[in-house]
């Protein structure tokens, strides 16, 4: 019956430890910030939106939307200030890394986000 209990202990534990893991280390992500009342988040939808997905910034800096209108996700709480349309803004560990505030064209928002991927701590430097 102890080892048996033990065993039972030590799961218990794995499975916390795990968990806890887990929630330290989410990866990252670009939040984007949208209304379908936006023309300009229409205009990056139809420039950027249907690429982004098929690039290494996707990998590094996956993408999820979120209408600024609708009820902040739980896991977003901590995100403040999101006033203009479209907003990017880039999560790490639970934590906001940077963001981009509006879009001014394709070849600005792709240096904006490499600049953003350069703050993250999962993105090892180039050498």
């Amino acid at each position: 019956m102890p080892k048996t209990l033990f065993a039972l202990i030590t799961s218990a534990l794995v499975v916390v430890a795990t968990i806890a893991f887990t929630a330290q280390s989410r990866a990252a992500e670009l939040i984007y910030f949208g209304s379908s009342a936006c023309l300009v988040c229409e205009r990056w939808d139809e420039e950027v939106g249907e690429i982004y997905p098929k690039t290494e910034e996707s990998q590094i800096l996956p993408l999820r939307h979120e209408d600024v209108h609708d009820e902040r996700a739980a896991d977003l709480a901590f995100i403040k200030g999101v006033v203009y349309t479209p907003t990017f803004v880039a999560v790490e560990d639970g934590k906001e890394m940077g963001r981009i505030v509006g879009y001014m064209g394709d070849f600005f928002f792709w240096e904006q986000v490499g600049s953003l991927i350069k703050k993250l701590k999962a993105v090892p430097p180039k050498g």
